[in-house]
């Protein structure tokens, strides 16, 4: 196993958005968060694609929107597949649409866009030179990949047979996680200790299986966000203030977790969590479900 191997079949793997303004999305996310933004694009290139970092790892990515389009601010999640073909196959099968490709974006790996039976957009990638995010589960990185859906069983039938995916019920509002079997044995062959430590924390059995979250919601259309890793949520959501952005939800304790919902300046939510042992054995909070 090598640096490169960080993801297997299923797993969210990369996070990028197409806001309409990417410079300025990405002189935010660089203050708020640290990173360092190169744009990887040819200087000849009709458009930019500005790649964050940390410690030169690979965190996310904020390119140009489609001449012509004006889609929302939001993140996209990738999800790591062996063939994006015969994946997107399994999507058709499973009551989703192709929205674009598979396609071949140079030498960096095969993607597709896809939307599932609700409508709720995610992104196919075969990987080739690209490897997927590099950090994760630190400050300013991807923590978790989260849909947000009308209909849960709906979402587990449909994302079981496309990528395997099964649900982990915790209980209370907000409280479901998507498991991938096998998940948590990959992450103990390259991170020897792995499923010992969560053991000795107290995680919930199959725990070591999550890659994602699964939560209900009825006011808002289904849709993929994004949980960022913070070292302090209740300083994360006054800097986005200070930055422009909009504090959707108030820092909260949450089972494991202390974490806030905020909105970018151009409007993409996402959620800021610091990971709180501490609050292991506190009830679900219904704002993470219902905000």
């Amino acid at each position: 196993m090598t640096e490169q191997d960080r993801y297997i079949a299923g797993v969210p793997c990369w996070l990028d958005m197409t806001p309409p303004d990417p410079d300025a999305a990405a002189a935010f996310y660089s203050s708020l968060f640290g990173w360092e933004v190169e744009d990887v694009m040819p200087p000849e290139a009709p458009g930019r694609y500005l790649v964050g970092r940390l410690a030169g790892r690979d965190v996310a990515a904020i390119g140009s929107p489609p001449e012509g389009a004006a889609p929302p601010a939001a993140w996209n999640t990738y999800v790591w597949v062996e063939s994006a073909d015969a994946t997107a196959e399994r999507v058709r099968s499973a009551g989703g649409r192709i929205l674009s490709g598979p396609d071949d974006v140079g030498d960096n790996g095969r993607m597709a866009v896809c939307a599932d039976t609700e409508g709720a957009t995610f992104c196919l990638w075969e990987a080739g030179r690209h490897r997927g995010a590099a950090a994760v589960n630190e400050h300013g990185t991807v923590n978790f990949n989260d849909l947000r859906t009308r209909d849960p069983q709906a979402a587990r039938a449909f994302y079981g047979a496309v990528f395997g995916w099964d649900v982990l019920d915790l209980g209370g509002p907000g409280g479901m996680m998507w498991t991938l079997p096998g998940y948590g044995a990959f992450l103990d062959r390259r991170f020897p200790g792995t499923l010992d430590n969560m053991a000795a924390m107290g995680a919930p059995d199959r725990f070591e299986d999550v890659v994602g979250s699964l939560v209900p919601t009825e006011d808002e259309p289904p849709h993929w966000g994004v949980t960022f890793a913070v070292d302090d949520a209740d300083a994360v959501a006054a800097r986005t203030a200070e930055l422009g952005g909009r504090v959707v939800v108030p820092p909260f304790d949450a089972p494991w977790v202390r974490m806030t919902m905020l909105v970018d300046p151009q409007g993409a939510p996402f959620t800021a969590s610091r990971f709180a042992p501490e609050n292991k054995d506190l009830p679900q909070a219904s704002g993470a479900a219902t905000a």
